[in-house]
């Protein structure tokens, strides 16, 4: 699982490319107000260039992949998404660090956005599982995870600090390799397909 190149993957909706700072002016364009939503850890468009080389960073380690999610009507950087917290030996990971303009939100793209990464990851990979992580407080986040498929494995408590200092909850749900083909229908059937890696 080197990502050292992150696959461009490509959808009708939606195309998904490594993030690189030329994306940056973008993505402050198109973040809005999400990073004010307290249980999130979106950047504002002042942080958007140090996320950006986080993010970057993480990857030159070897632990993420980030992508840039592309609204392929208007051809600009809508959002950012990651595989993360790889497991190379257990063939697991986790699709996590996303957020997308609420100008695309309710669309479509989110849902073919997940079709591209969860097929590149059980198809190209062969991840036997693929997990997502949310704040306990993320209910929107939450009720759309579960609408993929994925599910809640549990609750980890006061798994994490968040920024004001606070404990944090953290719902786990998990897409297993059994239940990839009919969680991949479901998609098709939401979006279209089939999903496409370069």
């Amino acid at each position: 699982m080197s990502f050292s190149n992150v696959p461009t993957l490509t959808h009708e909706l939606v195309k998904l490319e490594q993030l690189g700072q030329h994306h940056s002016g973008d993505l402050a364009e198109n973040v809005g107000n999400l990073w004010e939503i307290w249980y999130t850890h979106i950047p504002s468009p002042n942080e958007m260039n140090a996320e950006i080389e986080r993010r970057l960073s993480l990857q030159q380690k070897g632990s993420m992949a980030p992508f840039a999610v592309v609204d392929t009507k208007t051809n600009q950087a809508v959002g950012m998404t990651t595989y993360m917290n790889i497991d190379e030996p257990n063939r697991r990971l986790e699709i996590g660090s996303t957020w997308i303009s609420e100008k695309v939100q309710r669309t479509g793209l989110n849902q073919a956005m997940k079709l591209l990464m969860l097929s590149y990851a059980f198809e190209q990979l062969d991840c036997i599982a693929v997990e997502f992580r949310t704040h306990i407080q993320n209910m929107q986040s939450r009720t759309g995870i579960a609408g993929l498929g994925a599910k809640q494995d549990g609750i980890l408590r006061s798994h994490q600090i968040d920024r004001f200092g606070n404990p944090r909850d953290t719902v786990c749900f998990s897409i297993i390799a059994s239940e990839w083909p009919s969680v991949k229908l479901e998609l098709i059937s939401c979006v279209g397909g089939p999903a496409l890696a370069n």
